[in-house]
């Protein structure tokens, strides 16, 4: 709708508002010897605002009209008075006086709120465009105390059950698939945002960070021991040997030109033939015999190593000083890192594409959390005098700590108000019942002065 204000963006407040501060394309800037001024928040007289300054007009004249109408009636009863009817004219009369009195009294009362009756400089009149400021910081000091104390939020809090009205809002599925709609979308909109070179650079430097300051050996070696102990290297034994000894059976010819190739160059070639393929019997014969004996003598020795390695890593200085200089090694190896940056990119991926689907384990975890939470929510009294707690909590230390930018948000925002437009954006809204002071006023006033002469009447008779 068009604005009916058109209070220009160069036009400086009207009254005190004014004093210290010039308006500027609609804002506050502070001049010299003036405070700093907030930010000009104009009104937008809007056609229903003016819709209602019609009624508030035809209150006015309705008002005004029975005001004429008693001061005629007035006229009339004191001109039959003086005509010499005696009896009705002097109650009329009277009651007439007193409701013009009451009627002119109103009026001055109602006018005095918005603007000088008769344009007279009266003293404690045009209230509210000269003392908007101040109203503003009272308002704002009563909305502070009163209403932004940390025993009144926390009643307020504490009476509506907010436990138990999320629980049960929560154990609705309906709910509980739209909380985690929003939850997925908040995410998928999260890792969107996020740059994927700054997350990389801080998983990196913190894995690095991370794995540099604990030392692995004990640990490793801890493990290492309890797997031997439970025998779950030997798995790990038997394949190695049964892909050994395949791997014998399909390349037996490269091992014996490999062991014919070491040999010596005066031996003859027949001799070195002999060598290989025994070498090559051997080899396999100790492998097979490794596969298929449990206990095979190598298998044993392989587990007393294993054993005195994993002590070692727990209790010898020079092994562990070994392991720990070998994993710096390997973390400070460009691969390794890219391979630590690199798997940002493939979290979240995955996240994104579970954030996605509606049928995701993620999605489905969520929403039975969720679903869990909301019931045990609804009918365990001490989790909803927890949560309870935690809310009440915050928001009276938001309300305790920010008191004073919450209530100045008030006040500067009514100082920075144009003074003629609020003053007639608040008489549009309350105007048409302050007419009703001038019309109540009116007939109080004659019913004031009709029983004040009957009982000075009766008492003069």
């Amino acid at each position: 709708m068009e604005r009916i204000d058109r209070t220009g963006p160069g036009e400086q407040g009207a009254g005190p508002q004014g004093r210290g501060r010039e308006r500027v394309a609609g804002a506050a800037r502070p001049v010299p010897g003036g405070r700093p001024a907030p930010l000009a928040a104009s009104f937008a007289y809007t056609a229903a605002d003016e819709e209602k300054r019609r009624g508030v007009r035809r209150m006015k004249t309705t008002a005004t009209g029975l005001l004429l109408l008693v001061a005629l009636v007035y006229v009339l009863a004191t001109w039959a008075k003086n005509a010499g009817v005696g009896g009705w004219p002097g109650f009329v009369a009277a009651a007439a006086e007193a409701g013009m009195v009451g009627a002119l009294a109103d009026w001055f009362a109602v006018t005095a709120l918005f603007k000088r009756p008769l344009g007279l400089p009266i003293p404690h009149t045009a209230i509210i465009p000269t003392k908007k400021d101040q109203l503003g910081a009272s308002l704002g000091s009563f909305v502070g105390e009163n209403f932004l104390s940390g025993d009144v939020v926390r009643s307020r809090i504490h009476a509506l059950g907010i436990g138990g009205r999320v629980g049960a809002w929560l154990a609705e599925p309906a709910h509980a698939d739209r909380v985690t709609a929003e939850l997925s979308t908040a995410l998928r909109g999260a890792l969107t945002v996020l740059r994927d070179s700054d997350v990389q650079a801080v998983v990196g430097e913190a894995i690095t960070r991370r794995a540099n300051a604990a030392e692995i050996a004990p640990g490793l070696g801890k493990m290492l021991e309890k797997i031997v102990a439970d025998g779950g290297h030997r798995r790990v034994v038997d394949l190695i040997c049964v892909r050994a000894h395949d791997w014998l059976v399909l390349h037996g010819d490269s091992v014996m030109n490999a062991v014919q190739g070491g040999a010596p160059g005066w031996t003859p070639r027949f001799v070195d033939k002999r060598v290989g393929e025994r070498v090559y019997k051997e080899l396999l014969r100790f492998v097979t015999e490794m596969r298929d004996m449990p206990g095979h003598p190598a298998r044993a020795a392989i587990d007393t190593f294993l054993t005195d390695f994993a002590a070692d890593l727990q209790t010898d200085e020079d092994t562990r000083a070994r392991v720990e200089r070998l994993k710096s090694e390997i973390l400070g190896r460009a691969e390794v890192q890219e391979v630590i940056a690199s798997a940002w990119s493939s979290v979240r991926t995955m996240i994104i594409t579970a954030a996605d689907d509606e049928q995701s384990e993620l999605r489905l975890r969520a929403r039975a959390s969720l679903l869990t939470f909301g019931a045990r929510l609804a009918t365990d009294g001490r989790m909803q005098a927890k949560l309870e707690g935690w809310l009440e909590d915050a928001a009276v230390y938001v309300v305790t700590t920010y008191r004073a930018e919450i209530t100045s948000l008030i006040s500067d925002t009514v100082a920075g108000w144009d003074a003629a437009q609020t003053s007639k954006k608040i008489e549009a809204h309350i105007g048409r019942d302050l007419q009703f002071i001038r019309i109540n006023g009116t007939v109080v006033g004659a019913l004031a002065g009709l029983l004040i002469y009957t009982v000075s009447r009766a008492l003069g008779a």
